[in-house]
């Protein structure tokens, strides 16, 4: 028997119109073969909505989001709004109202051109801390007598939320090769980052088939290129995993085919779930947006709502069209168009949809 859940759509901006309403059939398909059916609130909130209303997300927004299990998400930027205000009138509004204290960032070796001179088969799953450390908007800045200026931003770093963090991370370790490698900086952050590995060690006495390590920041972002394949799951607060996260779209290829969830580990509240590329406000309306990362987004956000078998199907359609030069877009050295890649994937799912119903 079909099981249903309700999912809010929501394109966004810039390249988010054009790789995230072309998936649906193709999300639609995949939860199919795990007897799942989807329930769309398709939503247009954007960077228009807040040039016409003054904010993203209109009164009763967020009680229409609460209703769904899930939010699939596009982009938000727009060269019209400044980057502070689309980001925190949107994705980060959801983030912190929902309490999606974890943000689950894979990063894994693609057939797609890699700019490593060997980059083996690496396979990280990057957990982040997601909602505070030091990304939480207290601070401000002040004019001083004499003309000098001061500006402070305050990092916050609570119990709850670390061990929300380092829980999540262990967890996915048992599901792998069991080793977990927490970003730091406590030699210079003697406040905030010792907190947080006193945290940490805290939580991992609970998972003692799990191998801690501590990796200060500067030299995990260098192993990072130089050896990715030896790590495992990573974990880092709110800004250095933002960082470890980019670099680790670039070695995956490209920023275009990096996936990632925004986590209420709860399960109390609806979770976020976009591709990492942003609005591209560079390439809209060219037709060359790659797919990439918003199927595998998808892929996640299937398996969040128990849905493996069709997670499965979609990841794997996505990595065999991949595998076919014929179907790289741009940003990894090629020619495809967005509509050519959506094609090749459908083509490569149709068989076992059809089969499985």
């Amino acid at each position: 028997m079909s099981r249903e859940v309700k999912v809010a759509a929501i394109a966004g901006d810039g390249i988010g119109k054009e790789v995230l309403p072309p998936s649906l059939a193709l999300v639609d398909a995949a939860a199919k073969v795990s007897d799942l059916s989807i329930s769309w609130d398709l939503i247009d909130w954007s960077s228009d909505t807040f040039l016409k209303i003054g904010q993203y997300i209109p009164e009763g927004g967020m009680e229409r989001l609460m209703a769904c299990d899930a939010i699939y998400f596009g982009a938000v930027g727009d060269p019209r709004v400044p980057d502070h205000e689309s980001l925190w009138g949107l994705l980060l509004s959801m983030r912190q109202n929902f309490q999606q204290n974890v943000n689950v960032r894979p990063i894994k070796r693609l057939p797609v051109p890699s700019p490593l001179a060997s980059p083996l088969d690496f396979d990280i799953l990057l957990v982040r801390e997601n909602v505070e450390g030091e990304y939480t908007p207290i601070g401000g800045q002040m004019r001083l007598t004499g003309g000098n200026q001061v500006a402070m931003q305050v990092s916050v770093f609570s119990k709850f939320a670390t061990e929300a963090v380092a829980h999540y991370a262990f967890q996915q370790a048992r599901l792998r090769k069991s080793s977990v490698c927490a970003a730091t900086k406590s030699n210079a952050l003697a406040h905030s980052m010792t907190f947080w590995e006193d945290v940490i060690r805290e939580v991992a006495t609970q998972y003692p088939d799990v191998s801690l390590r501590f990796s200060h920041i500067d030299a995990l972002a260098a192993e990072f290129i130089l050896r990715p394949w030896n790590l495992d799951v990573v974990v880092g607060s709110n800004l250095f995993a933002d960082v470890l996260a980019d670099i680790g779209a670039a070695i995956m290829g490209s920023i275009g085919v990096a996936a990632s969830g925004n986590i209420n580990p709860e399960r109390t509240m609806p979770s976020l779930f976009e591709p990492v590329h942003g609005s591209a406000p560079d390439i809209v309306n060219r037709g060359i947006a790659n797919p990439t990362g918003q199927l595998l987004t998808a892929a996640m956000m299937l398996d969040h709502l128990g849905a493996p078998e069709g997670a499965e199907l979609l990841r794997s359609s996505v990595v065999q069209t991949l595998a076919n030069p014929k179907f790289h877009t741009g940003d990894v050295g090629g020619t495809a168009t967005t509509s050519e890649v959506f094609a090749e994937v459908a083509r490569r799912m149709a068989p076992l949809t059809v089969s499985s119903v």
